[in-house]
C-alpha cells in the first residue's frame, strides 16, 4: 500500500448522506447485523442511540443512587425529619445525630474525603463521576430515556425536529415537555426540603403560603434542571463545567480510559468482494459502522483519540462490542486502556502510583477525623469562661472567690436538665445560679462562683473540675478542666 494509500486510510470518514451505506462486511449487510443507519448531525440536539451492555447496567445502577435525592426529605427519626439541613437554627440533622456549628470541622472533613475521592478516581479512570454518578448525566439519561419512550427512536426523533411545528408535532411533544417539568419540579422541590421540614412545605405549597425566597429556589431550581437536562444536555459537560477543562490535569500515561486499538482498528472500512484482477485491501477491524459515536451522549469519535468531552460512560464499549460480536470479531477493538498499554509498558498496581498514594494518604486521614469525631461525639458540649476583670476577688470571710460562665450545648434531641458540680480542691464551695433547662440544639449559660478558704491555696493557680450532668438522663456527664486564680502566696 503507497504512503498516500495508507493516509486516506487512516483519515476519518466525512459523510454527506445516511452514516451507513448498505454494503457487503462477510458476506452480511450492515442491516443484517442490526446497525441502525441513522442521518449525520451537523449540529443541534445530540439524540444519541440507546443500547444494552455491562456498562448501561452499570450505569443504571449507579444512577439509582440518586434516588434518595427525592425520598431522603421524607425519612423520620423518632418523629422528626431524618436528614434537616436547618440554616435558622444552625443545625444539621442525621438520624438522631445532631452537629452544631462546634462541629463544623467533621463536615469539613467529609467534603476534603470527597474531593480527594473525586480526584483519585480521575488519576485511575479519568470521568468516571461524570460517566456514571454525576446528577447531570443521570438527569440527561432519564431525560432522553423519556424523550426516546414519547418521540421514537433517534432517527425519528431527528427527522421530527426537523419538521415545521404543527398542531401533530405539538402533541407528540406536549407529553415529554410535561413529564419534563414535573422531573425538574421535583429536583426542585425535593432539594429545598432538605432545608425545611418536607410535610410543612408541602403544607405552605398547596395553601399557596410559601415565602418568597423558597418559591424563588423552587422554580430558579426547576428551570435550570429543565433547560440544562432537557435542551442543554453535553453542552454543560463540555462547555460549563470546569471539571472536563481541569481533568487533563489530573490524568497520566497510566490513566484508564475508554481507548480506540489504533493498531487494530485501522485502516478502517468496511469489506467489499474485489473485482476480478483487484486486489483486496488490507482493513482493521474497525467497519467504520459509527455506533461508538451514534451511543455516545456528547457526540465524541473515540476512533479520533481522548477527547475532554468524552465523560468515560463506557457506552461506546458496549457498542463496539455488540458490532464486534455480530461480525465474528474479538472485543475489546474500544476498551478501558491506559496510553502506556499500548506503548508495551506494563501498568504498576493502583497502591504504588504517587498520584493515588498522595490522595490515599489524604483521604485516609479525613476518614478517619470523620470516624473519630463520629464515635466520640457526645449529646452534650460544655464551654466555660473564666471571669478576668476581676481576676478573682476576697470575699468578707476571707475565702476567695471565682466567676464563671459555663455554656451547655444540648446536642441531642430531648430535653435536658442541666446540674453543674465542681471538684478538685479541698474545702472547695460552689454556687451555680440555676438547674439549666436546655433545650435540644439550644445553647444554655450559667453563671457559676467557686469560692476557696486561704489556708487550703496551696498555689495562685489550682486546676478544677467543672461537671455536668442530665438529670433526666445521668449518663449523659461532661467535664471541663479549668483553672482558679488567687493571690500570689
Amino acid at each position: 500500500m503507497s504512503e498516500n494509500s495508507k493516509k486516506e486510510a487512516y483519515r476519518p470518514k466525512i459523510h454527506t448522506g445516511s452514516v451507513l451505506d448498505n454494503v457487503k462486511v462477510e458476506s452480511k449487510t450492515l442491516d443484517d447485523i442490526g446497525v441502525e443507519i441513522l442521518p449525520i448531525h451537523t449540529g443541534g440536539t445530540i439524540h444519541a442511540k440507546r443500547i444494552g451492555g455491562k456498562f448501561r447496567t452499570f450505569k443504571w445502577l449507579a444512577a439509582s443512587f440518586w434516588i434518595i435525592l427525592f425520598i431522603g426529605p421524607y425519612l423520620r427519626w423518632n418523629g422528626n425529619q431524618a436528614i434537616l439541613w436547618d440554616l435558622t437554627n444552625r443545625q444539621f440533622h442525621i438520624f438522631g445525630l445532631t452537629i452544631l456549628p462546634q462541629d463544623i470541622w467533621m463536615l469539613a472533613m467529609i467534603l476534603l474525603f470527597f474531593a480527594l475521592l473525586l480526584a483519585a478516581s480521575t488519576a485511575i479512570a479519568g470521568r468516571v463521576w461524570c460517566g456514571y454518578f454525576c446528577f447531570h448525566t443521570v438527569w440527561v439519561d432519564v431525560f432522553t430515556w423519556i424523550e426516546e419512550k414519547i418521540e421514537g427512536k433517534p432517527g425519528k426523533r431527528i427527522k421530527l425536529d426537523a419538521e415545521p411545528m404543527s398542531f401533530s408535532k405539538f402533541k407528540i411533544k406536549l407529553p415529554k415537555h410535561i413529564l419534563w417539568l414535573v422531573i425538574a419540579f421535583m429536583t426542585g422541590f425535593s432539594f429545598l426540603a432538605y432545608f425545611v421540614d418536607s410535610f410543612e412545605l408541602w403544607s405552605r405549597l398547596l395553601s399557596f403560603q410559601l415565602g418568597y425566597y423558597e418559591f424563588m429556589t423552587i422554580a430558579v431550581l426547576t428551570l435550570l434542571t429543565y433547560v440544562t437536562a432537557g435542551f442543554m444536555r453535553e453542552q454543560v459537560c463540555m462547555g460549563f463545567c470546569p471539571y472536563s477543562r481541569i481533568q487533563g490535569a489530573m490524568t497520566d500515561t497510566e490513566t484508564v480510559m475508554p481507548t480506540y486499538d489504533r493498531d487494530r482498528g485501522e485502516p478502517r472500512g468496511r469489506a467489499k468482494r474485489p473485482k476480478p484482477g483487484e486486489e483486496a485491501p488490507v482493513l482493521g477491524d474497525c467497519i467504520d459502522c459509527r455506533m461508538c459515536v451514534d451511543v455516545c451522549p456528547t457526540g465524541v469519535d473515540i476512533r479520533l483519540g481522548q477527547q475532554f468531552g468524552c465523560i468515560t460512560c463506557g457506552l461506546c464499549i458496549d457498542a463496539c462490542d455488540e458490532i464486534m460480536e455480530k461480525v465474528n470479531k474479538p472485543k475489546g477493538l474500544i476498551r478501558y486502556a491506559a496510553i502506556n498499554e499500548f506503548a508495551g509498558k506494563a501498568l504498576p498496581p493502583i497502591w504504588r502510583r504517587p498520584r493515588v498514594i498522595v490522595y490515599g494518604s489524604i483521604m485516609t486521614f479525613a476518614a478517619a477525623a470523620m470516624i473519630w469525631g463520629l464515635t466520640t461525639m457526645s449529646p452534650i458540649d460544655v464551654k466555660v469562661l473564666k471571669e478576668r476583670a476581676p481576676l478573682y476577688a476576697q470575699m468578707s470571710d476571707g475565702t476567695i472567690q471565682n466567676k464563671y460562665t459555663v455554656k451547655i450545648v444540648n446536642k441531642g434531641e430531648q430535653l435536658m436538665r442541666a446540674e453543674i458540680k465542681v471538684d478538685g480542691v479541698k474545702d472547695l464551695v460552689y454556687i451555680a445560679d440555676r438547674i439549666a433547662d436546655v433545650e435540644p440544639g439550644n445553647v444554655a449559660s450559667v453563671t457559676l462562683f467557686i469560692r476557696i478558704p486561704r489556708e487550703s491555696l496551696t498555689s495562685d493557680s489550682l486546676p478544677v473540675d467543672i461537671i455536668v450532668t442530665d438529670l433526666n438522663n445521668p449518663a449523659i456527664k461532661e467535664t471541663y478542666s479549668s483553672v482558679f486564680h488567687s493571690p500570689k502566696r
